[in-house]
């Protein structure tokens, strides 16, 4: 078990703990800000696997097999125009494809309510995903299964976790149009106890090793940013003023300092994905650094996560995430 090493790329930013300053450098790989949209993602090949009760059905240039139980059409409203879509869904159907690229692949790609404004955008997931390439990860708020997905394409293993037994029957049903869900533990738990359940089984750190935790909770509602956006619509350009800082207390279902406390105990290998107006003194302080107890100061990197010319969000990786730290994976 352990990190599965590869190249990365992004806009990123390097924390100490407990000594933000204004001028902190950033990193940019490749002497460039990498751009989420910039250019077309190639698709990679999906290898044909066997599995008794499923059916074929062929979805653009690879095969995939989609097990009939698990396929949730039908279950939730699906739009055929923009017309049909509710006003306060209408800017999130607008980027359907950024959610999922195979959106429209039959049976069609699922969202309710929640998932439309909660899920990460495909290519933002990817990028994630490439920079959390171990054997076993799990992903603690899974909802429709965006980071699912992409977990699936770089981990040996994925643990998927939700609350809610609707998005996490679509997630499933998501899966299956990647053509990666027999990759992916789904799992209806609630996080908070699933950690407790895992940290007191004295058989799991061993024999149920997870390697990383991803964090993407709850921020709060489409209200995060006082009533102007929701995870995927921080449409702010460059320019543009930040609204006032996220507080870690916002998040949900408890306070984020206790989140990251509580998956800390799990695996030192964290990647929380915060909202882009997060207050970095509060992140900066997640770690602190004993050094009576070791010569090894750690770092966080605060990645930027852009669509073109739009700051989505920000992904902060502790432990042997953090590029240069790996040594601590």
């Amino acid at each position: 078990m352990g990190k599965r090493t590869t190249g990365f790329s992004g806009l990123s930013r390097f924390l100490q703990a407990e000594k933000l300053t204004s001028d902190l450098p950033v990193d940019v790989r490749n002497g460039t800000k990498r751009s989420l949209d910039s250019s077309a993602e190639s698709q990679s090949s999906k290898k044909k696997r066997k599995s008794d009760g499923e059916s074929t059905e062929d979805i653009g240039t690879s095969r995939t097999k989609l097990v009939q139980k698990y396929d949730m059409s039908g279950s939730i409203p699906v739009f055929k125009t923009m017309q049909e879509v509710p006003d306060n869904l209408k800017k999130y159907y607008a980027q359907r494809e950024r959610f999922f690229s195979l959106y429209s692949t039959p049976p069609g790609c699922l969202l309710d309510e929640e998932g439309w404004y909660s899920v990460t955008p495909e290519r933002i997931a990817n990028q994630i995903a490439e920079r959390c390439r171990c054997d076993t990860i799990l992903d603690a708020f899974c909802g429709v299964g965006g980071n699912a997905i992409a977990f699936a394409k770089t981990c040996q293993r994925v643990i998927a976790l939700d609350i809610s037994p609707t998005r996490l029957a679509l997630a499933r049903h998501n899966a299956q149009i990647y053509g990666v869900a027999q990759h992916i533990e789904f799992i209806l738990a609630d996080y908070i106890s699933f950690a407790e359940m895992y940290l007191s089984s004295p058989k799991a750190a061993t024999s149920r090793k997870i390697d990383v935790v991803f964090l993407s909770p709850p921020w709060g509602g489409p209200s995060y940013l006082s009533g102007s956006g929701s995870p995927s619509d921080s449409n702010s350009s460059p320019n543009e003023n930040m609204p006032a800082p996220f507080a870690l207390s916002d998040i949900q279902p408890i306070h984020g300092v206790d989140l990251f406390k509580l998956s800390n105990r799990i695996t030192p290998n964290i990647a929380y994905y915060l909202p882009r107006n997060t207050d970095l003194d509060e992140v900066s302080a997640l770690v602190k650094n004993d050094n009576s107890k070791d010569d090894i100061q750690e770092f966080i990197e605060v990645e930027e996560e852009w669509m073109g010319r739009k700051l989505k969000a920000l992904t902060c990786y502790f432990g042997g995430l953090a590029a240069g730290q790996s040594e601590l994976f």
